[in-house]
């Protein structure tokens, strides 16, 4: 009898041998995340795209940080609700494999920002070459 339970995957003392292996993903996906999901990213589209097209900020720059702040919070809503990134996920991996990509894009958005700048300010002035002798 043991031997036709082993079979079947008990060892005889009514516990299962085999586990499931597979580890608790730390998000479901719900019709409901994703009608949440959907309606905070008409609404983080809608709002910007009022500000600009009423004018209500007068200054471009203000308006312009503005938006990139917008910007930045349906990035957020985009990874939560649709891919369903959270420190749990793949035990973690995913989420640090984001923040080594966010920091390697800074570095090098603010590395080429910062050439361009001083190549800027410190290049030679270019002489009218139709004056040369």
């Amino acid at each position: 009898m043991s031997e036709h339970n082993n079979q079947h995957g008990h060892d005889g003392h009514g516990h299962d041998d085999h586990h499931d292996d597979h580890e608790d993903v730390g998000y479901h996906a719900t019709v409901k995340g994703y009608v949440i999901g959907f309606i905070l990213s008409v609404v983080l589209t809608a709002i910007p795209f009022w500000l600009v097209m009423a004018k209500i900020i007068p200054s471009s720059t203000v308006t312009g940080l503005v938006l990139l702040g917008f910007a930045a919070v349906q990035i957020v809503v985009h990874m939560v609700y649709f891919l369903h990134m959270n420190s749990k996920v793949e035990g973690g991996w995913s989420m640090l494999s984001l923040i080594f990509t966010i920091a390697v894009v800074v570095i090098m958005l603010a590395g080429s920002i910062w050439v361009m700048f001083h190549l800027n300010a410190n290049m030679m002035p270019v002489h009218d070459m139709r004056n040369m002798p």
